[in-house]
C-alpha cells in the first residue's frame, strides 16, 4: 500500500524536474511513510511513497524488469501474486524479490495490458514501457485504490490524491456547477472532481498514453445477467459462497507485517474475524469504535464476537470534542467536498489500529455483495405498500407527520423517516432514490442552490445513470447502483483516505471480484428470503459460526451522532459556514441548523456535508 505520482510532458524535449516530482510525493507522504523513490527520463517522471507490507526488504519502488526497459510505480496489493508468480516462472520469467510488484511487471511483459484481467486485488499503477514509448495507467476493477489525473496543453499529471496534481502548479479552478450534485450525493461522482480539468480514472479502466494521444479503455464491468434465469439453488449458493469467501479471506491474510481486523457489531466484519480465527495460529487483533450515545453504539455486539474467538480486542470511544479537529483532517485528506460523516469513526479506528498493526481486514462490500442494505427491504416494502387501499396509502404519511409534532427525540426522528418512506412508496424507484439519497429534502437543496447558475441538475444526472442500467427489477437496479456508484464514489473513498491518513492498509475480502461476479448471478429470492437481510451469509456455515445475538440484531450503519453533537453549545458554536453562506441561501442554512438544534429533524449529517463544502469554497 503506497502512494504514486507522475508527470508526462507531451513535448519530449521538456524534462521533468526531480524537485517538482519530490514535492508531489511529499504531499502524500502519509500514504507511504517508509520510503520514497523516483524515476526520471526526459519528459517522464514517476514518483512513489512506500508503506511496506509484502517483502519489506526487497519490495522497493520504482521497480524495473530484468533489462530495465519497463518501470513501474504501484499502489495496492495483488493477493494472488504467489499463484501468478508460479505461472510466470513456468513460462520462463525470473524473479529476484518476493514482492507482488515484480509479479505485475512480469505479468505485463507476458500478457501486455491484458495482465489486468489476471490480477485479484486492489491497485493503481503506472507502467512506462520504453521500447513502445507507452505509459500504461491502470485502476482496479471495483475502485478500491484511487487514481486522479489532470491534463492541459503541456501534458498529464497524475497521483493517488488530487493534491499531488496541484503541487505542479496546475491551475486550480472550482466547478461550482457540481454543488447541487454534491449536496444530494455527499460526494462528487466519478469521473468528475470538484476542479476543472482534473478527473478520476474510472474503476475497471486504464489509460494508455502513446504518441501524445490519451486513450481510456474499459477492461472490466459487472457481468451481464438474465433476470429470469438466475441461480436459485440455495444449497449450491451457500456452498459456493463459503468456498470463494473463505479463500478471499485467506489470501488477504498474506502479509509480512502484523495485521488485524476492524470489528463492528455487524455480520460482515464478524464473519471475517470468524474466518481469520479459523485460518490463524495466533489470536486476531480486533479494533472497535464505540459511542457514548447508545443509539449509535454497537461495541457490545463486537465484544461478543471478540469473546467467542478469543481475539486481542481493542475498544476506543469517539468523543464529540474532536469535531473541529476532524473537520480539518477530513478536508485535507479528501481534497474535495466529501460529506459522508462515517469518515469520522473510520479515521479514528484507523488511527487507533495503527498503534498496533500495519494492515487490517474490513467488512466493506458486504452489503453490496449480499444485497444487505435496508434499501432492499424498502423496495420490497414499497411493493407491498402499493397493494394497500388507496385511502390508507394517502392517510398514513399524513398521520405520521401529524404525530411527529407531539413527540421529541429518537421517536420523532423515526416518525419523520416513516413519513418520508410512505410518501414515496407509490413513486417510481428513480423518484424514491432521488428523494432518499440526500441527508435533507430535495426541496431544501433546491432552495440552497437557487441563486447559483449553470447547476448540473440532479434529476438530469439520475436520468443519465438510469439510462445505463441494464436491469428491469428495482432490486437489481439498486444492486447495479451500489456497485457502480455508491461503492467507488463514497464508501471506498472514505476507507482509502481515512486509513491512508494513518498509513494503515485495509483489505476487503467481500470485494474479491470472484465473489462479486458469482453473487450478481444469484436470484434475489435467495439473497433475501422473506424479510431477512443477507440470507446467504446467515444460512451458510459461516453464518452459523456467529453469535445468535448478532444474527438477530437490527442493522445499523457506521454512523456518528452528529445530531446530538451539534446540539452541544460549544460544538454548535464551532460550526463555520462563512464560505457556504457567501454562495448558498442563508435563510435555508439557518433553518436547517435551527431544526437540528431544536430536535425537530435529524439534520446532523447534512450540516456536516455543508461544513465540508465550506472548507473547499
Amino acid at each position: 500500500m503506497c502512494g504514486i505520482t507522475g508527470i508526462y510532458y507531451f513535448d519530449k524535449a521538456k524534462k521533468v524536474d526531480e524537485q517538482l516530482l519530490g514535492k508531489m510525493c511529499d504531499s502524500i507522504a502519509h500514504r507511504g511513510p517508509d520510503e520514497n523513490g523516483f524515476f526520471l527520463e526526459n519528459n517522464l517522471g514517476l514518483g512513489h511513497r512506500r508503506l511496506s507490507i509484502i517483502d519489506v526488504a526487497m519490495g522497493k519502488q520504482p521497480i524495473f524488469d530484468h533489462y530495465k526497459n519497463v518501470v513501474m510505480v504501484y499502489n495496492g496489493e495483488i493477493y494472488n501474486y504467489i499463484e501468478l508468480k508460479k505461472e510466470l516462472e513456468a513460462k520462463g520469467h525470473q524473479f529476484i524479490t518476493n514482492s507482488d510488484s515484480e509479479v505485475i511487471i512480469n505479468a505485463y511483459l507476458e500478457w501486455g495490458i491484458d495482465c489486468q484481467e489476471k490480477f485479484n486485488g486492489m491497485w493503481a499503477f503506472a507502467i512506462w514501457d520504453k521500447p513502445k514509448n507507452r505509459l500504461f495507467i491502470s485502476r482496479d476493477r471495483i475502485g478500491e485504490k484511487p487514481l486522479f489525473f489532470g491534463s492541459d496543453a503541456n501534458g498529464i499529471y497524475f497521483g493517488s490524491e488530487i493534491k499531488t496534481i496541484f503541487e505542479t502548479g496546475f491551475k486550480k479552478e472550482i466547478r461550482t456547477e457540481l454543488i447541487e450534485l454534491y449536496l444530494t450525493l455527499t460526494n462528487v461522482p466519478t469521473p468528475h472532481t470538484f476542479y476543472k480539468n482534473v478527473w478520476k480514472l474510472k474503476p475497471g479502466h486504464c489509460l494508455i498514453v502513446e504518441n501524445n494521444n490519451v486513450k481510456e479503455i474499459c477492461y472490466w464491468k459487472l457481468p451481464e445477467i438474465d433476470e429470469n434465469n438466475l441461480i436459485k439453488n440455495k444449497k449450491k449458493v451457500y456452498e459456493k459462497f463459503e468456498e470463494i469467501f473463505e479463500d478471499a479471506v485467506k489470501i488477504r491474510m498474506r502479509s509480512d507485517v502484523p495485521f488485524g481486523a476492524f470489528l463492528s457489531g455487524g455480520l460482515d466484519s464478524a464473519s471475517i474475524v470468524a474466518l481469520m480465527s479459523k485460518n490463524s495460529k495466533f489470536p486476531i487483533e480486533t479494533f472497535t469504535m464505540g459511542f457514548k450515545e447508545k443509539a449509535f453504539d454497537e461495541s457490545h455486539l463486537a465484544q461478543l464476537v471478540a469473546n467467542q474467538y478469543k481475539t486481542n480486542h481493542h475498544l476506543k470511544t469517539v468523543e464529540p470534542e474532536a469535531i473541529s479537529e476532524i473537520l480539518k483532517i477530513c478536508s485535507f485528506h479528501f481534497d474535495e467536498p466529501f460529506g459522508d460523516s462515517s469518515a469520522i469513526p473510520t479515521y479514528y479506528i484507523s488511527k487507533y489500529a495503527r498503534e498496533h498493526v500495519k494492515m487490517v481486514l474490513t467488512g466493506d462490500g458486504g452489503d453490496e455483495v449480499l444485497s444487505g442494505y435496508n434499501s432492499y427491504l424498502g423496495i420490497k416494502m414499497s411493493e407491498s405498500y402499493r397493494q394497500l387501499p388507496k385511502i390508507l396509502q394517502k392517510s398514513l404519511p399524513f398521520t405520521t407527520s401529524l404525530l411527529s409534532k407531539y413527540f421529541s427525540g429518537s421517536f420523532r426522528y423515526q416518525l419523520n423517516k416513516i413519513t418520508r418512506v410512505t410518501e414515496l412508496a407509490s413513486s417510481t424507484f428513480k423518484e424514491q432514490l432521488l428523494h432518499k439519497k440526500p441527508y435533507t429534502t430535495l426541496h431544501n437543496i433546491k432552495e440552497l442552490t437557487k441563486d447559483l447558475s449553470n447547476q448540473i441538475k440532479v434529476e438530469d444526472y439520475f436520468d443519465d445513470i438510469f439510462s445505463k442500467i441494464p436491469y428491469k427489477s428495482d432490486f437489481y437496479k439498486l444492486m447495479y447502483l451500489n456497485f457502480s456508484y455508491d461503492l467507488p464514489d463514497d464508501y471506498l473513498v472514505k476507507v482509502d483516505r481515512m486509513s491512508m491518513a494513518n498509513a494503515i492498509e485495509t483489505r476487503a475480502p467481500f470485494l474479491d471480484y470472484r465473489l462479486i461476479e458469482y453473487m450478481i448471478g444469484v436470484d434475489k429470492s435467495v439473497k433475501m428470503q422473506g424479510w431477512e437481510r443477507k440470507s446467504v451469509l446467515r444460512k451458510s456455515q459461516i453464518g452459523q459460526l456467529l453469535p445468535h445475538q448478532l444474527l438477530n440484531a437490527p442493522k445499523k450503519g457506521f454512523g456518528v451522532p452528529l445530531r446530538e453533537w451539534f446540539k452541544n453549545k460549544d460544538t454548535f458554536e464551532s460550526i463555520n459556514m462563512t464560505q457556504v453562506k457567501s454562495v448558498l441561501n442563508n435563510k435555508t442554512i439557518e433553518n436547517i441548523i435551527t431544526e437540528n438544534k431544536n430536535g425537530e429533524r435529524d439534520n446532523g449529517n447534512f450540516i456536516w456535508t455543508l461544513m465540508m463544502l465550506n472548507e473547499k469554497l
